[in-house]
């Protein structure tokens, strides 16, 4: 089976075709930084906009990628949601279209699913596993217990991770997408200040970011200056000491989460997860834990249109499809 999958939930217009799930024949991604760096973060006006400019060459180059036409795909899979609405309603509306003229069947993609599924695009992972899905929208600890059957353990209470770090970024005018600039920052740095990490209840397994941006804007308003000789203290520093943060917060509920429901294996998955320092550290505590870990290569855990694909080979090998009337979601529930 030849599937088409369409990508367009934020910022990125992505395509790809894939084959029996597993054989990657095309992955094309336009990624619209240069467009929304100037204000700092993605302008969704702006982000639907470019996404009608870029469908139709992003489908037409992972078409001629992979060496095949439009009569040949057999399945089109387009993220239906979350997302911002504006953008998904570009790929699903150009998806549709693909699907009414050539008459194939469509199914539409809970991006989130994507995401947590892109690790079957390289690895075979046993149910049931954790899975940590961590990005610039979205930081969500699932139960997988197969394909379409997941429980959600936790979930940010308010800001996501990859959203601190562009947030936390901006405060310190390094520029966007805030979470490489900060990755490299860091590797410079120390993480020499011990930013408060904020853990809800014991018995919960939920996460909040927003403390942790909050007490940098307080500790750098402390500061008349940021430069080398304040105190001994540099913004790499800064970097290094909320990227650990982060990352503690992390690892602290996955341990939680493995300890309560007797897990042995941990899948990550999102854009986030692209973050050296994350990866370094959550094979440590792996090997501490006795927990098997699988971690996609980066260009599977930014978005794109291949794990789209997956989830969709996966629905219309069982005979699923959707309608052509289905509409967009901004928020919508894995699972």
């Amino acid at each position: 089976m030849l599937v088409l999958g369409i990508e367009t939930s934020c910022d990125e217009t992505a395509a790809s075709v894939l084959k029996d799930g597993k054989e990657i024949l095309s992955n094309v991604v336009y990624s619209q930084i240069a467009l929304h760096r100037p204000y700092g973060g993605v302008v969704p006006e702006l982000a639907s906009r470019r996404h009608l400019d870029t469908i139709v060459p992003v489908v037409e180059e992972a078409l001629a990628k992979a060496g095949v036409n439009l009569k040949d795909i057999q399945g089109i899979a387009v993220t239906r949601g979350p997302g911002l609405v504006g953008a998904l309603l570009v790929g699903l509306s150009f998806a549709k279209s693909l699907c009414a003229v050539n008459r194939v069947p469509l199914i539409g993609v809970n991006h989130i699913e994507g995401h947590i599924c892109s690790i079957f695009l390289e690895k075979e992972v046993p149910f049931p596993f954790l899975s940590l899905t961590v990005s610039g929208g979205h930081t969500s600890l699932f139960l997988v217990k197969g394909i379409g059957v997941y429980e959600v353990l936790g979930q940010t209470r308010d800001d996501a991770a990859g959203e601190a770090f562009d947030k936390v970024a901006k405060l310190l005018n390094l520029g966007y997408p805030g979470g490489g600039i900060i990755e490299s920052l860091a590797e410079k740095g120390k993480p020499k200040i011990r930013f408060p990490r904020a853990l809800p209840s014991a018995d919960s397994l939920d996460f909040s970011f927003s403390g942790i941006k909050t007490a940098v804007v307080n500790y750098v308003k402390g500061f008349s200056s940021l430069s080398e000789n304040s105190k001994g203290l540099s913004l790499e520093d800064i970097a290094a000491s909320f990227q650990e943060a982060v990352v503690d917060m992390l690892i602290k509920k996955v341990i939680q989460a493995r300890r309560l429901y007797k897990t042995e294996r941990l899948a990550l998955a999102g854009g986030v997860i692209s973050n050296g320092y994350l990866r370094h550290r959550f094979q440590e505590m792996a090997a501490a834990e006795d927990l098997d870990l699988f971690i996609p290569s980066p260009y599977l855990c930014t978005d794109n249109a291949i794990m789209i694909a997956w989830v969709g080979n996966h629905y219309l090998e069982r005979g699923k499809q959707d309608s052509l009337d289905i509409d967009a979601l901004s928020r919508w529930k894995v699972g």
